[in-house]
C-alpha cells in the first residue's frame, strides 16, 4: 500500500448481522479464530483469496467489506 494507506473493515459488523460467532465464521472459510480476530482488529490484512471467501459468506462485494483509508496527521 502506498505510504499513510491503510484499511478499515467491517467484518465484524456483518458477522453480528448474520449472528455468526468468530468460530463459525472462521470454519466457514477455513481459518482460526484468531485469525478472525486479528482481521476485524485490523492486525490483520487477509490475502486475495482470504477476502473473496469472506465477501461470498455475506454475500456483498469485497469493496464492501474493506475500505481503504489515507492516514492524515
Amino acid at each position: 500500500m502506498m505510504n499513510g494507506d491503510y484499511l478499515e473493515n467491517i467484518i465484524k459488523v456483518k458477522r453480528a448481522e448474520m449472528n455468526l460467532t468468530q468460530e463459525q465464521l472462521a470454519e466457514l472459510i477455513g481459518v482460526t479464530r484468531k485469525t478472525i480476530n486479528t482481521i476485524e482488529n485490523g492486525k490483520f490484512i487477509p490475502s486475495t483469496i482470504l477476502a473473496i471467501k469472506l465477501a461470498r459468506v455475506f454475500e456483498v462485494p469485497v469493496e464492501d467489506l474493506f475500505i481503504l483509508k489515507q492516514f492524515t496527521p
